[in-house]
Parts: C-alpha cells; structure tokens; sequence
C-alpha cells in the first residue's frame, strides 16, 4: 500500500481525485492521509470529491473505506477490472460534473467496452472548467494524442441548484496515447466562444458578456466569433431548459501550430455580465501573450494523460501553479513517469501504458 500526503503541494481536491484514479490504473492500494489539510475552514472531502473517488471506485470495481464527507484520511483497494458500459452519477449538489469527467476519464480509456457516463450536476462554476472549455480545448488536444470522446449537453446546471446534465461517452483505447507536442505558440489562427445565459433573456446579458469581452479583445488587437446562447423557458438551448437563472462565458484561441488556449468565467450573484466579459477577455490576452502553448488549467488537466502515453511529450505553459507540481509529483509517484521542467517548457516521458491487470 503506498501512502499520499493529501497536504503537500496544492493540498487540494485534485491530489484526492488523482491519486485515487491513478492508483486504480496501476492496482496499486492507496492510504491517503490529511486530505484538503489546507482548505480551511472546511477540509476533508466535499460532496464533489466523495462523489468522484466513488465513481472511480464504480469504474473498477475497487472498495474505499473511511470515504464520507468531512474525513481526512481514506483507504482505496483498486478492483483488476475498469468496466464499461451506462453509468449514472449525481452529484447531488452544484459540484462540478467537469471534474468528474476528469475523475474518471483516465480510467474509461481502458474500460473492456466502451463507456457512457450521464452526470447531473454544475457546469459553469468556479474554481473548475466550464463545460464549454472541456468541448472545445483539453477534449480536442486528448483527441489528437488518439482518444476516441463525445461530450453533449442536455441541461445547463449553475451555483447553487445544479442540476445540470452531461453526456460523456469514451471509447477504450486500442494503443496508448500518443505524445503530445507543442512548444511553437505559431499565429493566431481563430478565436470562438460562447456566451450563454439561461432564464435572463430579459437583462440580455449574453449580449453584455460577448459585447465587453469582444471590446476588450479588440483593444489588444484580437478579433473574436462568439455564439449568443439565451436559455429560456419555451425555448431551451439544449434538451431542457437550466433549474435556475445563470450564465456563462467561454472563449478558446487556435494558433497554425496547433495550440489551444481557453478562458472562461460563471456568472454570480453581484457579478456583472460586464465584470465577466472583461475578465474572460483578460485572461486569454495574458495566455496568448505568456507565448505559452496551453493555457493555465489545460496546462495541469493534461498532464495525467501524457504521463500515461507512450514517449515524451512537451509543451509550454504559462506558470508553474500549485496544481502543475501536484500532478506532476502524483505520475512521477504513482506512475513512474518521467518529468522535466525548463522555464516554461514542460517534458513528460511516459510509461506507454497498456492495460495489463492479470
């Protein structure tokens, strides 16, 4: 049994969710200790990360032990199987159903049968990816390295009801990934987005979003193709209409050497349609002009997954964060990846990982 101080690096949910889907890929049994330590006032595990680590326990037919909401310390015995198949999981909260894609996303790339996985909960919230950046920047980059993955929506879901529903279907691999490299930012190729409000087609604040983060870009010299999304009652964007009013805003750049860079931002209570369009608008002008190839999130989202390819892959990104040192410390750990950081260009070598569990 190996044992993971849930309090180094960022503390955070991300080495929970982490190490238990890693583990489970290598049949590796897990103690981990002093979980969220320093998110105080309220450590321990939150409804969203119970929920995570229980889907990967579903997925692998694996057990956990100690795992409830508030507890510091957790037992995880990986089962030898990731099947496939429908899977339904609520989060039962506003918790994010993006980060329980990334829960369980390394583990259904090498389910026995493909995987269909319906997940109620939010979709636009802080502090995790939007499902917008998801669709159209780490899915697309995840493609390229031969992953086979659609995401759909059927409902939007916000803070504080949720509610929201994703579709995430994965097909297993049928070799490992392949390496990904991007180091050359290249030219500006495109930049897209969507700005999304549901139940607040009254107040037009898709329209103050795009208009804000269209002004913004165009003051930096970026040109900007957003899609106007407005959510209502008697006529949903998507199969249903949102459980509460909210709003979204998620824009990603394309560079001619490949590079994908998202910004997003969720609406809040006293949280201006202004305040997020300047915001968004922002913070792809700061990645795009970092010369990094990813983005800040994309930049840590991706490195389980070239941890687990086959031969090195490199790319820039625009800051060492907290979460960039935690997974990389978790697949030199748990996998026995290979890691190295040169100002800002960060190689991976990975173990090539093949599904072996006899």
């Amino acid at each position: 049994m190996i044992e993971i101080d849930g309090s180094r690096k960022s503390g955070s949910g991300t080495i929970v969710r982490d190490a238990v889907s890693l583990s489970a890929l290598v049949l590796q049994d897990l103690f981990l200790t002093n979980i969220r330590a320093k998110r105080l006032p309220k450590p321990g595990l939150r409804a969203q990360h119970l929920r995570g680590i229980e889907a990967i326990a579903d997925l692998c037919q694996g057990r956990l032990e100690g795992a409830s909401i508030g507890a510091r310390t957790i037992r995880f015995f990986p089962g030898r199987t990731i099947r496939g198949g429908r899977y339904d999981w609520d989060i039962g909260t506003a918790g994010s159903t993006t980060m329980l894609v990334l829960c369980v996303l390394p583990l259904a790339l090498y389910a026995d049968r493909p995987s269909c996985f319906h997940i109620t909960g939010g979709l636009f919230q802080d502090f995790a990816p939007s499902v917008y950046c998801l669709q159209h920047v780490l899915l697309p980059l995840l493609k390229r390295m031969g992953a086979e993955i659609d995401l759909r929506i059927l409902r939007p879901g916000y803070v504080p009801q949720g509610q929201g529903r994703i579709v995430l279907d994965v097909k297993p691999l049928k070799r490992p990934l392949a390496p990904l490299n991007l180091t050359d930012p290249g030219k500006l190729s495109s930049i897209q987005g969507i700005a999304l409000s549901s139940l607040l087609k009254e107040r037009r604040v898709s329209e103050r979003m795009a208009d804000e983060c269209r002004k913004n870009l165009q003051a930096q010299g970026y040109s900007v193709q957003l899609e106007l999304l407005y959510d209502t009652e008697e006529s949903p964007v998507y199969e249903r209409p949102a459980a509460q009013a909210g709003a979204a805003l998620a824009i990603w750049a394309k560079t001619d050497t490949g590079c994908l860079l998202g910004a997003d931002c969720a609406g809040a209570p006293r949280r201006s349609s202004e305040f997020i369009g300047r915001k968004v608008a922002r913070s792809l002008t700061e990645a795009l002009q970092s010369g990094a190839a990813l983005d800040v999130h994309v930049a840590d989202q991706i490195i389980p997954f070239a941890a687990l390819a086959e031969g090195w892959s490199s790319f820039t990104i625009p800051e060492v964060t907290d979460h960039v040192e935690s997974r990389l410390w978790l697949v030199e750990t748990l996998l026995g990846a290979k890691t190295e950081l040169s100002n800002s260009t960060l190689r991976i070598q990975g173990i090539g990982y093949r599904r072996n569990p006899a």
